[in-house]
């Protein structure tokens, strides 16, 4: 089924708040079922997951919550014989004839299904694929007579019939931002760092330049190039690589960009982004917030998300720059100061058509200018630390994604149900705290309506997806916002 809406469908985003209008979601697919232990770093998985219990238990909440909020018609009055007649979880399953198919909660398997069904684009990408997974011509020539629904299914979860892997999953597709992010009116696409993304990236970047919904759009598809005479370079160190991935890119304003070097950015790529944004004039200003390069801290998403104009949920620990240097014994003094430059965290502001950068001793520091300079709030800038800034709590609730959020409009969040001081500390910011299923019930019954809602914290259940190691500003790649105002 094609989803076309070609004459309304907008693209632009301008700050991480806006009230939520359209955006890109992948749901749960087999292949998250078929990451094994031995290969699941690999894949960048901390650990296995069950399927069932993420889709149904969990994830299902997340889809429902999307559509009340953004296309209120495919749910509203449905929820009972939604819940009643979907044990197969068939409404949230692209290839299936009862799919929510919305425009605005845009399901990415279903947008490989409509350009696989034009023969000339099945061709290429299914050669594309079998290039980068080295299959066999036979194999190939199979692939490109299977039906498009089902080679969309193939793609993504590398399963030729239900069980036979033909080639690895890309379960971390289920983390849509990391494919690209919008600013403004362009669509920035990743270059990820690591080859188990490379799959995800080229059906990324066949479906934005081919598929209607983003016909109006495709001179604003902005690629980050590689480095000239990049094959020279030796080995694979992350520093010298190009790589950019959409978890360190944050729309924090309709001019200001924050660009994280990490783990999976690097600053070539950072660097590539830079001069492609001021080249396109998208942006005035971007700012770089280097983050030690650890498995702990991933991208800028996890470290901190934005909750409303004047609210930043962050890491404590990791706020400042730069500690003050402790009295050590020379030796550890010695040892400390081998790594102290890759670990510390380093905040750089570039504004286009200036000479000199701006420096920041803090994120505090970053995130109030934002605030107050860019968003022009008029309230106080405050701070919801993880963990309730609380040792251990603070670094065990970082990891299972404490600032790792999602805002459907201004002060209105998605957060894992498993953060208990966090959610304390949203608590004692004056945030009402409920339950995702209490929610929709109070939606379904009227006795709530979604525009409603003010200054939340959404609790989600997340016994599966926190294995993942994401949430749910992971799991969306916003298209369109409203403005803040």
């Amino acid at each position: 089924m094609m989803l076309s809406d070609e004459s309304t469908f907008q693209v632009n985003v301008t700050s991480e708040i806006g009230t939520l209008r359209a955006l890109l979601i992948h749901s749960p697919d087999s292949g998250l079922g078929k990451v094994v232990p031995s290969k699941a770093q690999d894949w960048l998985f901390e650990d296995i997951v069950h399927l069932d219990t993420m889709r149904r238990d969990e994830y299902d909440y997340y889809i429902k919550l999307l559509l009340y909020f953004l296309d209120p018609d495919k749910i509203k009055g449905k929820l009972q014989q939604v819940d009643s007649t979907s044990a197969d979880r068939s409404f949230f399953k692209p290839e299936h004839p009862n799919f929510h198919a919305s425009t605005k909660v845009i399901e990415i398997q279903t947008l490989l299904a409509d350009i696989l069904a034009d023969d000339d684009i099945r061709k290429k990408l299914t050669a594309s694929v079998c290039a980068i997974e080295s299959c066999s011509y036979s194999l190939q020539q199979k692939l490109i007579d299977t039906p498009p629904v089902e080679l969309a299914k193939i793609f993504i979860s590398g399963s030729l019939y239900k069980d036979q892997m033909i080639f690895a999953p890309i379960p971390n597709l289920i983390f849509s931002r990391d494919i690209g992010i919008t600013i403004n009116n362009y669509i920035l696409l990743n270059k990820p760092a690591k080859k188990a993304r490379a799959r995800e990236t080229l059906l990324a970047r066949y479906i934005l330049f081919n598929h209607p919904l983003f016909a109006a759009y495709h001179d604003n598809i902005l690629e980050i190039p590689d480095n000239i005479h990049h094959f020279l370079r030796p080995g694979e160190d992350h520093e010298d690589k190009t790589t950019l991935e959409g978890g360190d890119v944050m729309m924090v304003s309709p001019n200001h960009v924050i660009i994280g070097c990490s783990e999976r950015t690097s600053i070539s790529g950072a660097n590539e982004a830079i001069k492609l944004l001021f080249e396109h004039q998208a942006v005035k200003k971007v700012t770089i917030v280097k983050i030690p390069h650890k498995r702990d801290y991933m991208h800028i998403d996890t470290v901190f998300t934005q909750v409303k104009q004047n609210v930043w949920v962050l890491l404590g620990s990791l706020a400042i720059t730069e500690a003050p240097v402790p009295a050590l014994e020379p030796m550890n003094w010695f040892s400390d100061k081998k790594t102290k430059e890759k670990d510390k965290l380093e905040i750089i502001q570039f504004t286009h058509g200036e000479s000199k950068p701006r420096f920041f001793n803090s994120l505090e520091e970053l995130l109030s200018d934002v605030s107050v300079n860019d968003l022009h709030s008029t309230e106080p800038v405050q701070f919801i630390y993880s963990g309730n800034n609380t040792f251990p709590f603070d670094a065990r609730e970082q990891w299972t994604d404490s600032c790792n959020l999602l805002a459907l409009k201004d002060g209105v969040v998605l957060g894992y149900d498993r953060n208990d001081k966090t959610v304390e500390a949203f608590r004692q910011k004056g945030f009402t705290i409920i339950k995702v299923a209490d929610l929709l019930e109070k939606f379904e019954n009227d006795e709530l309506k979604p525009q409603e809602l003010q200054d939340t914290l959404i609790l989600m259940p997340s016994a599966e997806l926190s294995r993942a190691r994401g949430g749910f500003h992971c799991m969306s790649l916003p298209l369109l916002r409203d403005a803040v105002v």
